[in-house]
């Protein structure tokens, strides 16, 4: 409120303010540079850093707060440089592989037990995609979806959401590597349809949104139109008769699929979520349904009996 106050009331004096608030990014009190990156963030989050030819000053100064001993720095950091979508977004493509190496060195931070720096990467990383330049995201691209993707069954509601979330915002730049990104597509499709069942509705919001992202890319007509129609946000789901669906056009396009997605629900078997737990074993079932006869040699009957 006091940066919002300041950038709106008090412009003129802003680069004093900031020129002697950057020594505070180097004090050996932790709390001294929590508030400064807290200070500088918000500010970002103002258009008054482009006018006043400051954005690159304290832009620089957040990028650098990515090897602060102290988590939280690295954290507000990161919010910061996501705010910039924001404050000043026509400057986003412009430090584009800058902002883009930042937020993938934050979902790789090593000294983040709770994975909270990981989780303002991605909900920031979000927030800058639409003002990135394609090539940038494109050549981090598969980096990213790998780093993610066991985020989309972590015990945070929270990380579920903003993984799965950034994930379906990733497709949209998968065109130039459609083969590969496909490949990513399929290894987190399972996951994302049983997630419609997670406890959490922002959950459940984030897999429709994802898999309605997904869709175009798949190569299967019926499968997007099904995804664009059934995913809506404000329709309920009958998740049984959508499933048995979804699984009729999987197996018509991909029934070398088979035994990939059978090997993956069984993963889910063990789950913590009861109405995951439940779903898969369905997931199965209409997916062997579906199968002509010529793929059912696929299914190992051994593993699928045991559950394992």
């Amino acid at each position: 409120s006091l940066c919002r106050a300041m950038a709106r009331h008090a412009g003129p004096r802003l680069p004093l303010i900031v020129k002697n608030l950057v020594p505070t990014l180097s004090s050996v009190f932790d709390s001294q540079r929590i508030t400064t990156t807290a200070f500088f963030a918000e500010l970002l989050s103002s258009n008054v850093v482009n006018d006043l030819i400051l954005l690159e000053t304290v832009m620089d100064n957040m990028t650098g707060r990515q090897k602060d001993p102290c988590m939280l720095v690295r954290m507000l950091g990161l919010r910061g440089l996501g705010n910039i979508a924001s404050g000043s977004p026509e400057k986003v493509r412009k430090h584009g592989a800058k902002l883009l190496a930042s937020m993938v060195n934050g979902m790789d931070d090593k000294d983040d037990p709770y994975n909270l720096v990981a989780l303002e990467a991605m909900s920031s990383l979000s927030k800058l995609l639409d003002h990135l330049e394609e090539r940038d995201v494109q050549s981090m691209l598969l980096h990213i979806a790998i780093r993610i993707r066991p985020f989309f069954d972590s015990e945070q509601p929270d990380l579920r959401q903003s993984s799965i979330v950034l994930f379906g915002n990733l497709t949209k730049f998968s065109e130039g590597n459609c083969e590969v990104f496909f490949e990513q597509i399929l290894n987190g499709l399972v996951t994302l349809l049983l997630h419609l069942q997670d406890p959490k509705p922002e959950v459940v919001k984030a897999c429709k949104f994802a898999l309605r992202m997904c869709g175009p890319n798949m190569g299967c007509e019926g499968l997007c139109d099904m995804f664009l129609n059934h995913l809506r946000e404000d329709r309920s789901l009958h998740y049984g008769e959508f499933m048995n669906n979804v699984c009729k056009h999987l197996m018509q396009s991909y029934p070398e699929m088979l035994n990939r997605l059978i090997l993956t629900n069984l993963f889910y078997f063990k789950s913590n979520w009861v109405d995951i737990r439940a779903a898969a074993p369905m997931f199965i079932g209409f997916l062997v349904l579906h199968v002509d006869e010529d793929h059912c040699q696929q299914v190992d009957l051994d593993q699928l009996i045991s559950g394992e």
